[in-house]
């Protein structure tokens, strides 16, 4: 129904308008074992450097791979009853290798290292130069999803706090520069994003929440200069780690009031694993808030009722209006019938929120 989205859009003045208490994937979607090696890419947190090892098809055949992947997890969403769509992160080893891979400035050949938020000595992206982007990342596909779905359509990026996190500088004075040099790159591709048809676009930034007291000194400068200009809805969306590899989250966040003042809309929290403190909700007032109401950790799916359950009591903190109902994080680390059970669920049990009228 192409019509009734381009009413929405015409609606709510140029975007896209949602309905009440709309679904949709933070991000990544389970990848098929036939395109990723789906045991290494399970052994270890997501690769901050490429590692074309991960991909099962030939390089010739690669790009045709992950046409018909996305389209798959484009598929699976609408039979679930999505509301929000994503690509899935088909064509991405992990949720920030790609973009940051991609730039100028980057010694791809030769690794830095750098602490991940596990503790542990990883590769990383080696800056050696002045970071720019050199040509359009994820925005040259937008095209490609909007053929083959009418859904709400986000995409999503990584953040310049995160991408300094990640990367080892060795050119930059300090890190809020390089975070300040990420964040123009980003906002170039935010605007060719919008520019291509995308109505939402997300910021992953989880490392705000890892490494709080650097991200006080430049993580809300960084983030308001990705986003400027920018045409459409704005996410940005916030995490503990992957539920597969951390397994004890606390139930609060240590960088959250903060986000209030930042220049995004919508801010996307993992909730369910960690058993967040709902009354936390409160405290971004001014935004749009992507509920967790899905534990990734956990590989059973959810009943419907466990996830009603889980909307209600968001909604005792905040208004339906201001509510999207959402998995903790990306799933790509689940199987396929385990990731689509559970989205399958999520909608289900945002269904019976709103046939009991507690949404409103």
């Amino acid at each position: 129904m192409p019509g009734a989205l381009e009413a929405g859009r015409a609606m709510s003045g140029g975007r896209a308008k949602y309905p009440e208490l709309p679904v949709g994937l933070v991000g990544s979607y389970s990848q098929p074992g036939w395109l990723i090696d789906r045991q290494r890419l399970g052994e270890r947190l997501p690769p901050r450097v490429l590692l074309d090892a991960l991909w099962q098809v030939a390089p010739e055949c690669l790009e045709e791979a992950k046409n018909d992947a996305t389209i798959l997890a484009l598929q699976d969403q609408h039979r679930a009853g999505a509301d929000i769509v994503t690509d899935g992160e088909m064509r991405r080893e992990s949720y920030s290798n790609r973009f940051s891979n991609s730039l100028d400035g980057i010694d791809i050949d030769n690794p830095g290292e750098a602490l991940d938020r596990t503790g542990k000595m990883v590769p990383v992206p080696r800056v050696t130069g002045e970071v720019g982007r050199r040509a359009p990342v994820e925005a040259a596909f937008v095209p490609f999803l909007r053929a083959h779905t009418d859904r709400l359509l986000k995409v999503t990026l990584p953040g310049p706090f995160t991408m300094t996190q990640q990367a080892r500088n060795e050119y930059y004075p300090s890190d809020g520069d390089l975070a300040m040099a990420y964040a123009e790159a980003v906002n170039e591709e935010v605007r060719d994003l919008f520019a291509a048809g995308a109505d939402i676009v997300q910021l992953d930034e989880p490392y705000v929440q890892a490494r709080p007291e650097a991200a006080r000194e430049y993580a809300v400068p960084a983030i308001d200069r990705a986003l400027e200009g920018a045409t459409g809805r704005t996410a940005l969306h916030v995490c503990f780690g992957y539920g597969k590899h951390v397994k004890d989250k606390p139930d609060g966040y240590a960088f959250l009031e903060e986000l209030n003042r930042c220049a995004v809309e919508e801010v996307s929290l993992e909730c369910a694993q960690p058993k967040l403190k709902m009354d936390l909700l409160s405290l971004l007032p001014d935004k749009t808030v992507h509920v967790g109401v899905l534990d990734l950790r956990d590989t059973s799916v959810e009943s419907p009722h466990d996830v009603a359950g889980r909307i209600r009591a968001a909604l005792e903190v905040i208004p339906a209006e201001r509510m999207i109902v959402a998995p903790d994080c990306g799933m790509k680390y689940l199987a396929r019938d385990v990731a689509y059970g559970k989205l399958r669920n999520m909608v289900l049990g945002r269904d019976l929120v709103l046939a009991d009228g507690s949404g409103h």
